[in-house]
């Protein structure tokens, strides 16, 4: 059935292009596009229904690859929030700030709450339903930093890795590697991997630092960071603090 909400949402991309260029459609609109937050946190999305008022608003998640699933439905002119299977308050929660402004709240955000949202609504026409923009939820990273193999520490440099894991097919592109030496930010001597598919279908980004073994041997604090936006995940690694 073309008219429900699930259909649209599974050829989003089609639909988005096709309405862009009929004029007088209802736009939805999020923003911002992405939202960055960390594990035990709270998310709010926001959502406006352009030209719909005294409305609902339909809230859909997806995984990367999977299917959307219908996340809760809130009207206007009623406070009460419907739910769909799976979704529950207080974990999911919805508000509006006017007749045509709504918003979505996850609370105590975890890893599986990574994924992209959609923002629903009706203008009324049959013909035309309104248009669904995406907005993406990044999970914080997870960073391990391992030291410089025994073999390593046997010459006179040596390797430090970094791999930033339980990336989403959309924020390994956003993600950002940098280490520093002592506090101090360092540029030389990195290389960093493209992103690479693991079987749960998140991707992982492996950094390398090549460093003196003088340094290692006086202790010096090496620190591998991964951002997000506005977020990141770090990790220090020193002699002292390693079992060689």
């Amino acid at each position: 059935n073309q008219n429900d909400p699930i259909w649209f949402l599974l050829v989003q991309s089609k639909i988005y292009r096709y309405f862009y260029s009929v004029s007088g459609v209802t736009v939805v609109t999020q923003k911002p596009p992405v939202v960055t937050v960390r594990k035990g946190e709270t998310a709010t999305m926001d959502c406006n229904l352009g030209t719909v008022e005294n409305s609902a608003a339909r809230w859909y998640k997806q995984v990367p690859g999977g299917v959307p699933q219908y996340v809760l439905f809130r009207y206007n002119g009623d406070n009460r929030v419907f739910y769909g299977s799976g979704f529950s308050s207080p974990k999911f929660t919805s508000n509006h700030q006017s007749k045509s402004d709504y918003r979505l709240i996850i609370n105590n955000v975890e890893d599986a709450d990574s994924a992209v949202y959609y923002c629903q609504t009706h203008d009324g026409n049959e013909n035309f339903p309104s248009v669904l923009n995406y907005r993406i939820y990044l999970a914080t990273p997870a960073v391990t930093l391992f030291p410089p193999s025994t073999e390593d520490l046997k010459s006179s440099r040596a390797t430090l890795v970094c791999l930033a894991s339980n990336l989403s097919q959309r924020s390994k592109g956003l993600a950002d590697v940098s280490w520093m030496s002592n506090g101090e930010s360092v540029t030389e001597d990195v290389s960093t991997s493209p992103a690479e598919q693991q079987p749960d279908k998140t991707f992982k980004i492996s950094s390398y630092l090549t460093i003196q073994t003088a340094e290692w041997d006086k202790d010096v604090v090496f620190t591998c960071k991964v951002s997000l936006g506005s977020t990141f995940s770090e990790k220090e690694i020193r002699k002292t603090s390693c079992s060689l």
